[in-house]
């Protein structure tokens, strides 16, 4: 199979090659493609260089799947193309994921949208994947019907630049001095700022409403009530979510941790008094680790959990793979 990864010398782009070398995926062979600034670039996919070429339209000639993580922007304009040439497309940016003839998938929870999928499949924000493959098993057994929930985005959800804005703050503030702020609207460094995106004129910002709309496509539930504060926090990587989940049926802590123990991609910390995982603990790994769960004293109905993930593989990289692997078992590809 011939695969394109567009966004190559990226963050997401290059954990997306690390892992179909992971995870033995059949690449007869990568084309890594790039905006011009990083072309000539290489890449190494199993052990093996690779020039990162310019995307342009007949970088798609005989490309059987690509994957996508450079921007709405580039995916507006290349998506079509890729499609046109034979591909099929897997992207990881916002620009398709709320068009209602475009798949919003996360395998774990609905790999049956893929069917009939039109050349276009839309990877779901970081975020709102580690929530809903949280949020499934407990929905089957009790019935969904709110979320509340507060994200804690590390700043590798931004990209490189804001690793390094992250790492420099840090050490200024140690040094005793000011730390500076260029991708975000205030220092990261010893610091949270609670929203991420523009605000618009309700007070909502826009990671707000990615988790809001995307978790009602993906879970089916077009009546699901979801609020959410989104939060930038001063972590390099992994994501960590502090919900509250409202059922139709009041739900049993033995069903709750029966249900997520058996859930596929969930690892269950099942002390309801101490066990959790963190983002330093969940880098670098594939699961959606849920800790906490207990009922929450206010409403009967409700449940509280903490969902952490890396957002690097599971929310970006990680879950486009699972995806093409299930375009390959479905036959769809």
């Amino acid at each position: 199979m011939r695969v394109a990864v567009l966004g190559a010398t990226g963050l997401v782009g290059s954990e997306m090659i690390k892992v179909l070398e992971e995870r033995a995926f059949p690449v007869d062979e990568l084309v890594p493609l790039a905006s011009e600034r990083s072309a000539g670039k290489e890449v190494f996919f199993k052990g093996k260089p690779y020039e990162v070429r310019a995307v342009e339209e007949g970088a798609f000639e005989g490309v059987d799947l690509a994957l996508f993580s450079a921007g709405s922007g580039p995916s507006r304009k290349w998506a079509p193309v890729a499609v046109s040439k034979g591909a099929v497309v897997v992207d990881n940016s916002s620009a398709w994921r709320m068009e209602e003839d475009i798949p919003l998938v996360v395998p774990e929870v609905n790999p049956h949208a893929l069917e009939g999928h039109k050349g276009i499949i839309a990877n779901p924000n970081c975020a709102t994947i580690q929530a809903v493959v949280a949020l499934k098993p407990l929905h089957d057994f009790f019935g969904l019907e709110k979320v509340q929930v507060v994200t804690f985005q590390s700043v590798s959800g931004t990209g490189l630049e804001a690793l390094d804005e992250l790492k420099e703050g840090s050490l200024a503030v140690l040094e005793g001095s000011s730390p500076k702020n260029f991708l975000y609207p205030k220092p990261i460094a010893f610091n949270v700022l609670p929203h991420i995106g523009k605000i618009d004129e309700r007070g909502i910002s826009e990671e707000e409403y990615k988790m809001m709309n995307e978790s009602k496509k993906i879970m089916e539930l077009p009546e699901l009530v979801v609020s959410c504060t989104a939060v930038r926090v001063p972590v390099f990587r992994g994501h960590s979510e502090a919900i509250v989940a409202t059922f139709k049926e009041e739900p049993s802590l033995q069903d709750a941790f029966k249900a997520l123990s058996e859930a596929p991609g969930v690892s269950l910390m099942d002390d309801p008094g101490c066990s959790y995982s963190v983002p330093s603990e969940a880098a670098g790994t594939d699961p959606v680790f849920v800790g906490r769960v207990r009922k929450e004293p206010l409403c009967e109905r409700s449940l509280s959990l903490w969902v952490v993930a890396d957002n690097i593989r599971k929310g970006a990289a990680l879950n486009a793979v699972q995806i093409a692997e299930e375009l390959i078992r479905k036959g769809l590809i």
